[in-house]
């Protein structure tokens, strides 16, 4: 690809992000429905060759997607009630040692109790007015989350059918080229989703499976959060490690708690030089600098939602900017 052909691309990036950042939240909402449609369609259109129509296999996917989602909430909501009780036990052990090392280390740990305490009375504006933005925020996620699931509903049913009528709307030599784009696009976005999700997955498994035989509090829930920080590369994995490492620490003390970080550290690197190029291939494989950069610039300019989306958004500009000129990407399949 040329050079003025990539700073095309790159302008033309930039000024729809910038008109898109007006209405941040539908945005996102297609965005994660079309993340959503990427893990469902596959399914769907297993389903529609077993012989039955687009609404049924539509139907059929989601509500083993909506039982799955009820049985996950219902396995991990009591073993997380029934540790809180026995971390909120093993941290005042915790605090009185903390206790012990800063009076080791000639601190006043009480005097800097009562500083910070200060210095939160002296905020109590600033403290509240973040509340209720934060409120906003949760009553905006949840809109936007229901917004989201309905999109996808609607891609996996007929999402084929909306972008044909979209390119359609376009000058007729466009109308292809359009085409062949947008279903290299979803093609990209498919096999990250679904990739990360499986990466994901693999090493919830391994991370739980050690926490629950080193009797870590909350095992379950810390390796469901492994599954979701796969979704925010490099980052997400050395958060979730961190709270595990956190929570071993409160719970079982230093000891367990480094045995918790060498399994994480040992998880990642099997991932990283093992499982993931397997399961990514090289369409993308993203150097680890390019990623990290990725992720800040996403960070900086749309925040949490910019961290998350950097990632897949990069691979596809990525793959757009590789496709040949006279190339185009197949189609997608009809669910």
């Amino acid at each position: 690809m040329g050079p003025w052909r990539a700073l095309g691309w790159v302008g033309i990036a930039a000024v729809v992000l910038y008109c898109l950042s007006f209405v941040g939240t539908v945005v996102l909402s297609i965005i994660i429905g079309i993340f959503i449609t990427a893990l469902l369609h596959p399914p769907a259109r297993w389903v529609a060759r077993r012989g039955y129509n687009r609404a049924a296999a539509t139907i059929i996917v989601f509500s083993g997607g909506l039982l799955l989602g009820v049985g996950l909430f219902a396995l991990l909501v009591p073993p997380t009630i029934a540790s809180v009780t026995e971390l909120q036990a093993s941290l005042g052990r915790v605090l009185e040692e903390v206790h012990r090392l800063a009076a080791s280390f000639g601190l006043d740990d009480q005097r800097l109790l009562a500083q910070a305490r200060q210095w939160l009375s002296q905020r109590d504006q600033q403290i509240t007015t973040g509340a209720v933005a934060g409120v906003r925020i949760a009553g905006e996620i949840v809109v936007g989350a229901v917004l989201a699931v309905i999109l996808a509903v609607y891609f996996v049913h007929g999402g084929d059918r909306l972008w044909h009528w979209l390119t359609g709307l376009f000058p007729s030599p466009a109308r292809e080229r359009l085409r062949d784009t947008g279903a290299l696009a979803f093609s990209v976005v498919g096999r990250y989703i679904r990739g990360v999700a499986i990466v994901g997955a693999v090493d919830a498994f391994f991370i739980g499976v050690a926490l629950w035989i080193l009797g870590v509090p909350i095992a379950l829930p810390l390796a469901v959060l492994t599954w979701v920080g796969a979704f925010l590369p490099v980052v997400g994995a050395f958060l979730a490690g961190l709270l595990a490492a956190v929570v071993a620490f409160v719970a079982k003390g230093w000891l367990i708690a480094l045995i918790v970080v060498g399994v994480t550290v040992l998880v990642q690197q099997l991932e990283g030089h093992v499982l993931a190029p397997q399961i990514y291939g090289k369409a993308l494989d993203l150097p680890g600098a390019v990623i990290l950069v990725a992720i800040t610039v996403g960070s900086v300019v749309f925040g949490i939602p910019g961290a998350f989306l950097a990632a897949p958004v990069t691979s596809v500009i990525v793959a757009l900017l590789s496709q040949e000129p006279s190339g185009g990407a197949p189609a997608p399949a009809r669910a």
